[in-house]
């Protein structure tokens, strides 16, 4: 079986106003769904964070793909390493996001690879990463400050699995009272039994004391996470550290670098996370030298893929690292891939991070995935259990056009609302 054809289609889905280390979201995220097509006339898709150079990269890569096997996804890479060269370590860069093309590029076609792969044999993903460690996978809600705001020019309200998250999507969150009544309607709509908060957006007192508040309303048994995207320094990493012992499931980059991550370890006692100081095989030594996590965040866009996130597993289980699994703005197939890849890996124990309650719109067949208790099932059917829908696609591909977007910016969005605002990698 070889590939005939890839198909690439940038897209847009609405995203509200939600604060970070880096600025704030703009009205739409930015996604690019690949299509791969096999000479007998299977598809195999995935979806992955958008821009303008990452689109015309995997354009590009046609020459290499078409007339591959779907199965060889390891001389694809070699392939794709050799035309385009690989990854250099800055190209991660200090943004909360991950700037690496390569990975970017072999993520998708592997995850449209897989997709077809699983069709033409009628067997799940799951099955062709080693098989099910679980059959369901619970994911934490995602909690943002924010303003008042649901992204683009839509309403939310339409999906049933999140009736009553209308209002909570919409409102401004900026204190921690707010912050309560986010977590709540979003748990009430989802039934996420952990939450996360993205910090490293106001002074840290705000945020710790939004801590506080979720544990005061939530109660001992519900897990917390708090992720300050490494804008704090190692100084004040360790004085709210301190406050936070006792609160927090982990403590997600509240420090730059491996170095800054391994000396808040040192003092603090808390399980610290990661998913900005190692976020490659190359960063693996450092982490086991130095000791500058006790968790890792797995994110198969960003490591290379669903197979090279299995390898991390094993890693981890090997130096004694628990596992988490990171997460982005996405639509279904990114979902779909994720629930697959978090049932594959038995120490994947951690419930998974997930933006899709904050996004509204939909390009799979049957719309939205409904969460059970927090959890999702693995998608029934061959490959990831998903099929385009092929009018959606094309809608949200037009509103990718009228939006004019063509890459991430959270500073620009930020200075709309406090003009000269700029990014600092240490703010704190």
């Amino acid at each position: 079986m070889k590939i005939r054809e890839l198909n690439v289609t940038p897209i847009a889905i609405s995203d509200p106003p939600l604060r970070n280390a880096a600025g704030l979201h703009a009205p739409y995220a930015l996604r690019i769904v690949v299509e791969l097509v096999s000479e007998d006339g299977i598809s195999g898709i995935s979806e992955i964070p958008g821009s303008e150079d990452t689109r015309q990269a995997l354009l590009s890569a046609a020459e290499v793909v078409v007339g591959c096997s779907p199965y060889e996804t390891t001389r694809l890479w070699e392939a794709l390493e050799s035309r385009y060269g690989a990854d250099s370590g800055d190209q991660r860069g200090t943004q909360p996001w991950d700037q690496r093309k390569l990975v970017h590029m072999f993520s998708a076609l592997e995850v449209a690879c897989l997709d077809l792969v699983g069709k033409a044999t009628d067997r799940p993903v799951v099955d062709l990463l080693g098989g099910r460690a679980r059959d369901r996978v619970p994911f934490s809600a995602y909690l943002f400050l924010k303003h008042e705001g649901a992204g683009g020019e839509l309403e939310f309200g339409t999906d049933p699995a999140a009736s009553g998250w209308a209002a909570g999507r919409q409102a401004e969150a900026l204190t921690p009272d707010d912050i309560v009544a986010q977590a709540q309607a979003m748990c009430e709509a989802f039934g996420f039994q952990s939450v996360k908060l993205k910090g490293g957006a106001l002074d840290p007192s705000i945020e710790v004391d939004c801590i506080r508040a979720l544990r005061d309303a939530f109660g001992p048994d519900v897990p917390l996470r708090l992720d300050p995207n490494a804008v704090w320094s190692v100084e004040t990493a360790i004085r709210w550290g301190k406050e936070l012992e006792g609160l927090l499931e982990y403590f997600e980059d509240p420090a730059r670098g491996q170095e800054g991550m391994a000396a808040v370890r040192e003092k603090v006692d808390i399980p610290l996370a990661t998913n900005m100081c190692t976020t490659g095989f190359e960063d693996l030594p450092g982490s086991v030298r130095l000791g500058s996590e006790d968790i890792i965040l797995a994110d198969h866009h960003y490591w290379g893929g669903l197979r090279a996130s299995v390898e991390l597993g094993r890693f981890c289980s090997t130096f004694d690292r628990g596992l988490s699994m990171h997460s982005n703005s996405h639509a279904g197939i990114s979902l779909a891939a994720m629930t697959h890849l978090a049932a594959a890996v038995p120490n994947l124990t951690y419930a998974v991070d997930t933006h899709y309650p904050w996004q509204s719109e939909e390009v799979v067949v049957g719309g939205r995935f409904e969460f059970d208790e927090g959890c999702l099932a693995i998608p029934e059917g061959p490959g990831l259990g998903v099929e385009l829908d092929r009018q959606a696609l094309a809608k949200q591909h037009e509103q990718y056009l009228k939006c004019g977007l063509t890459h991430r910016d959270d500073e620009i969005e930020m200075q709309k609302i406090e003009p000269g605002w700029a990014f600092q990698s240490t703010r704190w």
